[in-house]
Order: structure tokens, then C-alpha cells, then sequence
């Protein structure tokens, strides 16, 4: 199998995609319960979801499942969330907190090595090298991590989840007119509600990449499922109507992102908040 995608493009802007792949190969199937089988932590659609409306960005995608191993996780197995309820590096449990692995069948240390070495490492050199190959090209790269997530999960949060969580680390990850080009887009949405460094602060992938001094910028966006899904349960659906009017607004994101990249250079780049 191979466990990522590359679409190259001229945008200073990169898609990631860390969360769209639903490949297991047999002999970690196998090791999964009924439950796990599900896949029910899938960002379902995603890629889909944004396909076309930057035509010239960079698109990195993973093509295996998280239960696999998280691409989106320190390769440390550090969490992203200390002392809040959180899935690792290779998950025990799904968003809810139920096994995903038949009973004795959970990953072994030896096994998360090698996953580490199979999966996580190909992808980050893969993403690695794309922010390079675009930096070299603008000066600059800004990296947009997309992920999605059920709107409650009570397991991980309480209440509804708004539909635009922007994750920065706090104003860490990027400079703050990209952040707040964002945040504005997303606030004014009619029909949607937004958040910034709520429960969702960035993934590892934007914390590790996200370097506003060395002219990589890194934004995350979970989007909550219900804003272009029919259904946030099996078996999954993608909504084009719920689609097509998110879509309008992803659109302006990114194209607000890209306005804003062309404004700033790796030299004398101030990052102030």
C-alpha cells in the first residue's frame, strides 16, 4: 500500500491531511475488535471536502488509518494534552473512550516502532520535504492542517463543539495576521459558529512545524462533522448541499491565506501578538 499522497503545487499555501486514510493492512486488521472495524474516528470526506478550491496548493495526505498509527501524534508518544482525555500515538481506545483491539491483540512497543518507521516517518519526510521544495520557491510556507471531528463527544469534551475550531498553540504556530484573517472569516459565517485555541490548539503537526522565525507558518482546522456530513454515525455520509455552502467559506480561507503569504517574507518577518 502506499501510505501517502502528493499533489505538488506553486501556492505558498500546503494542505495536510493526516486523518483521511482508511487503509489497514491485513495483519493490524485482523488485531482490531468490531468496534475498531468501524474506523468511526475517520475524518471522513475531508480531502474531498477541499478538493479544488485552491487549485495550486500543495496537497500531503495519509493513506493509512489513525488507528494504525496517528500521524497527528509526537513520535515521542508525548501528549498533545496533558492531564484531559486524549487518543496516543497509536490509539487503545476511540473517541469515546470503547477498545478498538481484540482482546491480547493491542500494539506491543516492538509494533509501535515499527509503525513509527512504516508510516509516521514516511509521511513527515514527505510533508517535510514539500514545506521545503515551497519555502525555497516563496521564501515562506504556510502549512493548513485539516482535520474533522463529531461535534460531541463527551468522552473528549463537553457540550456541542463549535463548527470552525482554529488551532495556532496559542498564537505560536504562525503569525497573527494569518490567525486573525481566519478567525474572521470563520466568525462571520452566517449559520456557523468558531473558536480559536479552544479545545483544539493544533495537533503535533502544527506544534512541530509551525516556526513563524524560520518562514514556516502552520494553522490547524477541525471542522465539526455535522457541518458537511449527513450523519456524524455510520455509515458516514457525505452531505453536498451541507458541503457546498462550507465550502464557500473554506474557499475565502484559503484564499485569504494565500493573499497574506504573498505579504510576508522569511526576512524580517515579525511575529507579534
Amino acid at each position: 500500500m502506499n501510505n501517502f499522497e502528493i499533489s505538488r503545487g506553486t501556492s505558498p499555501v500546503i494542505l495536510a491531511f493526516p486523518h483521511t486514510g482508511t487503509e489497514v493492512p491485513t495483519d493490524i486488521w485482523e488485531r482490531l475488535n468490531d468496534n475498531g472495524r468501524l474506523l468511526a474516528d475517520t475524518d471522513w470526506h475531508i480531502h474531498d471536502l477541499y478538493g479544488g478550491l485552491l487549485p495550486e496548493a500543495t496537497t500531503v495526505r495519509a493513506t493509512f488509518h489513525r488507528y494504525v498509527i496517528d500521524a497527528n501524534r509526537d513520535p515521542s508518544g508525548a501528549s498533545l494534552y496533558p492531564g484531559q482525555n486524549t487518543t496516543g500515538l497509536v490509539p487503545e481506545t476511540d473517541f469515546d473512550g470503547l477498545s478498538i483491539w481484540r482482546e491480547g491483540e493491542a500494539p506491543t512497543e516492538t509494533d509501535i516502532a515499527d509503525r513509527l518507521q512504516t508510516f509516521h516517518a514516511p509521511y513527515h519526510t514527505a510533508l517535510a520535504t514539500e514545506i521545503e521544495r515551497v519555502k525555497a520557491i516563496h521564501g515562506i510556507a504556510v502549512l493548513y492542517d485539516c482535520h474533522s471531528i463529531r461535534s460531541r463527544i463527551p468522552f473528549l469534551f463537553e457540550d456541542r463543539l463549535p463548527d470552525f475550531n482554529i488551532g495556532t498553540d496559542m498564537g505560536r504556530t504562525c503569525d497573527a495576521r494569518i490567525e486573525t484573517a481566519v478567525a474572521d472569516i470563520a466568525a462571520s459565517a452566517q449559520g456557523y459558529t468558531s473558536i480559536v485555541n479552544g479545545r483544539f490548539k493544533g495537533g503535533w503537526t502544527t506544534r512541530h512545524y509551525g516556526q513563524p522565525a524560520t518562514g514556516v507558518h502552520a494553522i490547524q482546522m477541525e471542522l465539526s462533522q455535522i457541518s458537511h456530513l449527513a450523519t456524524e454515525q455510520p455509515p458516514f455520509a457525505y452531505d453536498v448541499d451541507k458541503a457546498e455552502r462550507l465550502r464557500v467559506h473554506l474557499k475565502e480561507i484559503l484564499e485569504r491565506i494565500e493573499t497574506i503569504a504573498a505579504t510576508l517574507t522569511n526576512k524580517g518577518n515579525k511575529h507579534d501578538r
